[in-house]
């Protein structure tokens, strides 16, 4: 299993113009194909006077599933330059569209797959990316009177806290790699002299930047 992979930061537009024709790559995350799909017919509604909407996906954590499309400019012009860029980025979870407004001038194949994979790129570099990382999830369960040394020293220690229940007892959520876990609890043990509970939830894809 993948233990780490980048995605969008969120949704973003970035525009460009190329010889008279305007290019808008609007980007998105994509957690499923279903999305995607939605993502892709939501900014075809959106430019139905637009001369192309083509658009590449990665989705899963191991970029199996992918899927692009050229609408109508030439074969492998638009949707594979597109995909290559979000592939060659190790982009997963991520759709983007760029929606072509036509200038009257061509481009010739190598102009349009420049322009098209370019906009991807420049608006990843706009939007953002994260990492997000497979981590174990933790529950710390301690006492009221250790609960705020222990959060100081959880988030200075660099570990991803998740959230913070108070109750009875404080439960610190948290997410831990996976080969780290047996450390942690032995961190865990020495900060606290043994009076933290430290359970196992499972395992999942954090944000962590």
């Amino acid at each position: 299993m993948v233990d780490r992979y980048l995605t969008v930061a969120g949704p973003g537009v970035y525009e460009s113009e190329i010889k008279r024709s305007r290019f808008r790559c609007a980007l998105a995350p994509a957690p499923s194909q279903e999305e995607a799909e939605a993502f892709v017919r939501a900014v075809r509604r959106e430019h139905p006077a637009a001369t192309h909407n083509c658009f590449a996906y990665v989705v899963g954590p191991d970029g199996r599933l992918h899927r692009a499309s050229d609408d109508g400019e030439p074969g492998g012009t638009a949707g594979t330059p597109m995909l290559q860029v979000l592939l060659g980025r190790e982009m997963r979870d991520t759709v983007a569209v760029v929606t072509r407004y036509y200038g009257g001038v061509q481009l010739g194949a190598g102009g349009l797959a420049r322009a098209y994979g370019g906009a991807v790129s420049a608006a990843l570099d706009t939007v953002g990316t994260v990492e997000r990382r497979l981590l174990a999830l933790l529950t710390v369960t301690v006492g009221h009177q250790r609960a705020g040394r222990l959060e100081n020293e959880l988030r200075a220690a660099g570990h991803a806290v998740r959230e913070v229940e108070y109750g009875a007892d404080v439960t610190f959520h948290l997410g831990v790699p996976e080969p780290d876990v047996a450390a942690f609890r032995s961190w865990l043990a020495d900060a606290t002299s043994g009076a933290a509970a430290c359970a196992t939830e499972g395992s999942a894809y954090v944000d962590v930047s």
